[in-house]
């Protein structure tokens, strides 16, 4: 018997107990389903507006999920593995959340609050950016990990939760010494108006996603 064929057969038994060791998990996807239900119909009884925040969870955590869907890997792939698909992704949903809001405020004519734009701002985004980074995943990602079993998005949850509320106790020191006389950045006001605001801001997505779009083709090219 040569060399080859005894490495393949130990391969193939490998992997044949490997298949043999895989637990069926459709019973356990029925039970997980039935759990959800049955919650939906107890919080009906306290709420129909639980159960409106229950199936609008559910249905984010599975888009999140099957879609993969994450700010961090949108951010982050580019530089580690060269792909942008996730990043443009962002950008698409970004130019469409910025029609929606626009037509909502047309609409309505109710303006919108515009955060400050502070130095602590900068400062604090850019520790969050290194934080998510870190941890692996932002709060839509470490969540949707959270629900697959990752131990270490587990303690990240339980920090981002931690830093949240020491944030939230101190938020009037912040607003009160960086955010009062900070500028308020919004294309959408001003002599751009909400029609040129859009148009501004969808010109700024369609050049930052061609870039994208040329990056990834060069580095799959690479």
């Amino acid at each position: 018997m040569t060399e080859k064929s005894i490495i393949s057969k130990v391969s193939t038994s490998r992997s044949s107990g490997k298949k043999k060791s895989k637990i069926n998990q459709i019973p356990i996807g029925l039970l997980v389903l039935a759990i959800m239900i049955g919650i939906g119909f107890w919080l009906n009884t306290k709420s129909s507006n639980l159960v409106l925040f229950w199936v609008t969870g559910l249905a984010f955590g599975f888009i999140l999920q099957r879609s993969r869907f994450c700010f961090t890997a949108s951010l982050r792939d580019p530089y580690l593995t060269g792909s942008t698909s996730l990043t443009k992704a962002v950008l698409i949903a970004f130019a469409l959340t910025s029609i929606g809001f626009a037509a909502i405020q047309y609409g309505t004519g109710v303006e919108p609050y515009i955060a400050p734009l502070s130095l602590a701002t900068c400062i604090g985004a850019f520790m969050f950016g290194i934080g998510m980074v870190v941890a692996g995943g932002c709060a839509s990602g470490t969540l949707m990990r959270v629900g697959e079993g990752f131990f270490m998005n587990m303690i990240a949850l339980i920090f981002f939760i931690v830093g949240s509320l020491i944030g939230a106790y101190h938020t009037g020191f912040w607003d009160y010494n960086f955010r009062v006389n900070a500028p308020q950045i919004s294309l959408y006001s001003g002599a751009l108006g909400i029609l040129g605001g859009v148009i501004a801001n969808l010109a700024i997505i369609a050049v930052v996603y061609v870039i994208a779009h040329k990056w990834g083709n060069r580095k799959k090219n690479d």
